[in-house]
C-alpha cells in the first residue's frame, strides 16, 4: 500500500470529526489530526482550502455559528471578509476537511472515505 500524507482538520468535539476519526482509527489508517482551536489556523492554509474546494464548500452558512452572526457581519460577503470571519471563528468552517497528499475533501462520508483511502 502506498504511503499517503493524511491530515484531518477540524475541532475535536465536532460530531462529524469524531465519526471521521473513529472511522480512520478502526481501519488503522495513519493520519495527523489538526484541531483549529488547539493548533491554530494559518491564513495561507485556509486560503488553500478555499482555492481547492471553493468558498461555498468551506464556509458553513448553515451552522449555528453563522446564524449567531449579526446581519451586518453576514452582508456584503466578499472572499476576503469570509476568510477573516473563518479565521476569527473557526466553527464557521465545514468539518472535517481531509487532506490526502495535495487533495482536499470536505465532510465525512464513509463510502467516500473508503473510495479515496
Amino acid at each position: 500500500m502506498l504511503s499517503h500524507n493524511i491530515v484531518l482538520y477540524g475541532i475535536k468535539n465536532c460530531d462529524s470529526v469524531k465519526k471521521a476519526r473513529t472511522w480512520l482509527d478502526a481501519r488503522q489508517i495513519a493520519y495527523t489530526f489538526h484541531d483549529y482551536r488547539v493548533d491554530g489556523l494559518e491564513p495561507a492554509l485556509l486560503q488553500r482550502f478555499i482555492d481547492k474546494l471553493g468558498l461555498d464548500a468551506v464556509l458553513n452558512q448553515r451552522s449555528s455559528s453563522w446564524r449567531q452572526l449579526s446581519d451586518e457581519r453576514k452582508s456584503d460577503l466578499s472572499p476576503e471578509k469570509a476568510l477573516q470571519l473563518m479565521l476569527e471563528i473557526p466553527t464557521l468552517i465545514k468539518r472535517p476537511i481531509l487532506a490526502l497528499d495535495d487533495q482536499f475533501y470536505v465532510g465525512f462520508n464513509p463510502e467516500h472515505y473508503s473510495a479515496i483511502l
